[in-house]
């Protein structure tokens, strides 16, 4: 039964057993079984596609504290092992040893510290604003690109084929030192390792990924760049460095993190725009609404949905409910951040809404690393595109729309768009 066809407004759709599936339905609109949950089981099993049942907490207060309780732990190593021991998993379900997942963001204290260190000392406010003239540019050519394939007779225009993907994706290359030859097989390897693929395509994208980014490195360590990846691998404080399996799986995170999410947070920002022509009007009028605008469309339509898998080291009491030891836990940051005890109106877009307190980018020692770079591109992209297209308009209709498969991300598949005449 899906969320949708729930016989009842106030039934939380489950197979009676007490877990609540997460399906199809949940995924091209999760926010009315999240308003279920959140007022009536805030702690909550779940089922997802091709995994064991996880705990999901869905209140914002739950939510933000679970990003900082110890107890909530990080390690990616028994995470995959809690996978493995679940019955209802395959054997080869969980890639334990593509060397892609011995990053910071499967890690805890002092492990993550260290990490945390080694990859801050490339992500300064000043190699930030570096980027920032590359962006400008790129973000011109791609508006122009789209505007020359109106003109010459095209219907509409995927904006995330052709501006919210290859933006992000073209930054965070340069940042790796990627050459444009590989760059659209990177995002198709990062899109199927994050979205529900079978596991076997979801391997076989990781051992393809991980040999590229083993060269890489290898590449990299032997002659490096000007790039933000070199200054990464360079050694640090002590001289202490990245181990390469450190350095692949740290390649990884910053590629999958740095683009996909983006990427989603330019289309669903479009979207809302166009979705709602009086706050289009309203940022076109006041161009300095653009930085909070961007705040506002990471709250309403969190690029990640939820935050990555922790599991409890102990028992955990959250509100009213107490998880095992063991157990799979998810944080549901598109929930929280539609909270209507923190947000007033929260389903609604508001580019004056006071830009502090949503949980897009995380909270504590796992703070999004790259937030600030998120932030110059989506001003940038947001920026460009609509003094390039003043009548920029929805190619379909809103319900023709569809979001991509998956329980960790929220984006969607295509965003037909036209302008002008077309």
């Amino acid at each position: 039964m899906t969320t949708s066809q729930c016989p009842a407004a106030n039934a939380i759709p489950d197979s009676g057993d007490g877990v609540v599936d997460l399906d199809e339905a949940f995924m091209n609109d999760p926010y009315q079984l999240y308003e279920l949950l959140r007022t009536q089981r805030p702690v909550t099993r779940v089922r997802v596609p091709m995994a064991p049942p996880f705990w999901l907490v869905t209140k914002y207060a739950d939510v933000r504290a679970g990003m900082t309780d110890p107890r909530l732990s990080k390690d990616g190593g028994e995470i995959a092992r809690i996978l493995r021991r679940a019955a209802e998993l395959p054997e080869d379900a969980v890639d334990l040893d593509m060397g892609l997942h011995d990053h910071m963001l499967n890690s805890d204290p002092p492990k993550h510290t260290r990490l945390r260190k080694l990859v801050n000392k490339a992500f300064t406010g000043r190699a930030i604003d570096r980027l920032r003239p590359g962006i400008e540019r790129l973000a011109t050519d791609l508006t122009e690109a789209m505007a020359a394939k109106l003109a010459a007779g095209a219907d509409s225009v995927d904006l995330i084929e052709e501006y919210a993907f290859p933006l992000p994706m073209t930054v965070i290359c340069e940042i790796l030192g990627v050459p444009d030859d590989r760059r659209r097989e990177f995002g198709e390897w990062s899109h199927t390792m994050l979205t529900s693929a079978t596991p076997q395509e979801q391997m076989a994208a990781a051992a393809a990924m991980r040999e590229y980014l083993d060269e890489l490195v290898a590449a990299k360590r032997a002659a490096p760049g000007e790039d933000i990846f070199s200054a990464i691998l360079a050694p640090g404080e002590g001289a202490d460095q990245l181990s390469p399996d450190e350095a692949t799986s740290m390649a990884s995170l910053l590629l999958m993190a740095g683009h996909e999410t983006t990427a989603n947070l330019i289309s669903n920002g479009v979207l809302a725009l166009l979705r709602d022509p009086h706050q289009l009007a309203r940022l076109r009028t006041d161009p300095a609404l653009l930085s909070g605008a961007v705040e506002e469309f990471l709250r309403l339509e969190s690029p990640v949905s939820m935050a990555t898998t922790r599991f409890t080291a102990e028992p955990v009491t959250i509100g009213d409910t107490t998880i095992p030891a063991g157990e799979l836990v998810l944080l549901g940051i598109g929930s929280a951040n539609r909270d209507p005890e923190v947000f007033d109106r929260p389903g609604e877009l508001d580019l004056g809404r006071p830009k502090s307190g949503h949980l897009a980018f995380g909270h504590g020692i796992h703070h999004c690393l790259g937030a600030a770079l998120a932030r110059v591109e989506g001003e940038i992209a947001f920026r460009v595109l609509l003094a390039r297209f003043p009548d920029l308009t929805l190619a379909v209709a809103p319900g023709d729309l569809r979001w991509r498969s998956s329980i960790l991300l929220r984006g969607l598949t295509s965003l037909p768009v036209r302008a002008g005449g077309h």
